[in-house]
């Protein structure tokens, strides 16, 4: 999960002014396409990002006490690590994190410096740069991912049952636009079974922070 949020103050919380174009619904009865939202639209907006920026916050806390890693660094080194060769093209990993290339650059730059990444040419393409795992990168992944499925055990899947997440799953899938059919939402509730597995599993004693470079 990665920290990063448009201000509250920026995002529109009330029904859009414009009357909606023939023949498209307006989302509101006839009549009244520019009436406010209801007073709880931006209750439940505001809700949702204080509770993505609060758990991304105990995650990069949990990451930092114990392994002197950055949640955004996590990010980066995890979605290296399931890619083939551990390694993908800038401008796709930069998609992936909700980066923009500026943003994704200047964060590899600090995981370069760290030794966890190094860039390499593509050899079909002089244009083309990719971020690779290096081996000290992988071991830290390694050594971290404990910790943070841990924090996503502690701060998020113990406190939904399993409808819970199967009506999460259904929800985010809406908003991302991506439906959650249904062996996905099963799917998804097993998972909560397995994570509790995990985590039962994963040691509690901290590991010693390492020191700032």
């Amino acid at each position: 999960m990665t920290t990063q949020h448009s201000p509250v103050a920026d995002i529109p919380v009330q029904a859009e002014e414009r009357a909606p174009a023939p023949g498209r619904p307006s989302g509101h009865a006839a009549g009244d396409a520019a009436a406010p939202a209801p007073a709880a639209e931006p209750a439940v907006w505001r809700t949702m990002l204080r509770a993505q920026v609060r758990i991304s916050r105990r995650l990069q806390a949990d990451l930092l006490a114990e392994h002197d890693l950055p949640l955004a660094f996590y990010d980066v080194l995890t979605h290296l690590g399931e890619a083939p060769c551990g390694r993908l093209r800038m401008n796709d990993l930069a998609d992936r994190v909700l980066l923009s290339r500026s943003g994704l650059t200047r964060l590899v730059d600090r995981l370069e410096r760290e030794g966890l990444v190094a860039r390499q040419t593509c050899p079909s393409d002089a244009r083309g740069l990719y971020a690779a795992l290096t081996p000290t990168g992988r071991a830290r992944l390694e050594e971290a991912a404990p910790t943070y499925r841990r924090g996503v055990r502690d701060h998020v899947l113990s406190r939904l049952d399993d409808d819970d997440l199967r009506l999460f799953g259904h929800l985010l899938g809406k908003l991302a636009d991506e439906p959650v059919d249904g062996s996905a939402a099963e799917s998804a509730a097993e998972s909560v079974d397995e994570s509790v597995d995990a985590a039962a599993s994963f040691p509690r004693e901290g590991v010693s922070a390492r020191p700032a470079p």
